[in-house]
């Protein structure tokens, strides 16, 4: 790999990682300023960039893309990973960006790779290293700081913002776990694009929440727009390019830039404010991406309870 094709993946992986912060902003934007709701959003998210991300697909690989429908098997995965792993992680998302903030809804999302390491340490039967316990501890005292601001007698963080967070890092987890054999499979492109709209046919079926919301400006559809196109296709786009040129656990740790960047969106652009131990939890949480982080790249996330 040239030192070009290195900077030009780390440019893209931070874009990646930006523009899903921008999202996030987004959303807390139309929630503070439009009769927008969690559903609403996550239905027409998932249905705008499943139908692009789909006929993509169609067009550049369209034999790989109509074959999964082959197999009945990966058929009942897809479906399931559609909703108990995309709409599941998206509606939740954005349920705790409405009962908090991006920022903080990003941040606590963030505590995910640590349900993904509980969860594979038990299946393993083996007990964490001194490292990931310490990421225990620091995700459950980062989330503690944020949801009481260190005085357990004071919810700074209201009850639904900080169970949806939670929410959010577990569909985040799922989301993380499940589709492994359809991704080695099929790959990522049209997983996430039959994926996003499979959910976002699932939700507009079951809900039956309009296409076109009354109550919305040129501004208000704006936003929507910047977290379909932007938040969602260019950005997962940007960082799958990003991936392909200087590793996944490179890129995993520059798309880090996520929370911070959407604290800085959420204080500077929508006005949220923050205090001193909001920003001592925003570290603690932080610091976990950088405490399961490997030295050496790997292809999957495998924590160290894994090795024998």
């Amino acid at each position: 790999m040239t030192k070009k094709q290195e900077l030009k993946g780390i440019f893209l992986t931070l874009i990646g990682g930006i523009l899903w912060a921008f999202s996030g902003a987004c959303g807390q934007f139309l929630f503070n300023h439009y009769p927008v709701t969690p559903v609403w959003l996550t239905c027409i998210r998932m249905l705008g960039a499943g139908i692009i991300l789909t006929l993509y697909n169609g067009i550049h690989q369209k034999k790989k893309a109509l074959k999964i429908f082959t197999v009945k098997k990966d058929v009942y995965r897809l479906l399931a990973f559609s909703v108990m792993g995309i709409l599941f992680c998206q509606f939740a998302y954005l349920q705790a960006i409405q009962y908090s903030n991006a920022g903080t809804a990003t941040v606590i999302q963030y505590t995910g790779p640590v349900m993904i390491m509980i969860y594979v340490c038990v299946k393993s039967l083996k007990w964490p290293s001194s490292r990931e316990v310490m990421a225990i501890f620091l995700a459950v005292g980062g989330t503690f700081l944020l949801a009481t601001g260190g005085n357990i007698h004071n919810m700074l963080l209201s009850s639904k913002g900080l169970m949806w967070g939670l929410m959010a890092a577990l569909g985040l987890a799922v989301y993380t776990l499940m589709p492994g054999k359809l991704l080695e499979k099929w790959g990522s492109m049209i997983i996430t694009g039959y994926g996003m709209l499979i959910g976002g046919i699932m939700i507009k079926v079951t809900t039956g929440v309009p296409f076109i919301l009354s109550g919305l400006d040129f501004y208000g559809y704006l936003a929507v727009a910047g977290m379909v196109f932007l938040g969602t296709i260019f950005s997962f786009s940007a960082y799958l390019k990003g991936v392909s040129l200087i590793g996944p656990v490179k890129a995993g740790m520059i798309a880090s830039i996520e929370p911070v960047a959407a604290v800085l969106l959420s204080v500077f652009w929508l006005g949220t404010q923050i205090h001193i131990t909001d920003l001592i939890g925003f570290v603690c949480i932080l610091s976990v991406i950088f405490l399961l982080a490997k030295k050496e790249e790997k292809k999957n996330f495998q924590p160290e309870c894994l090795k024998d």
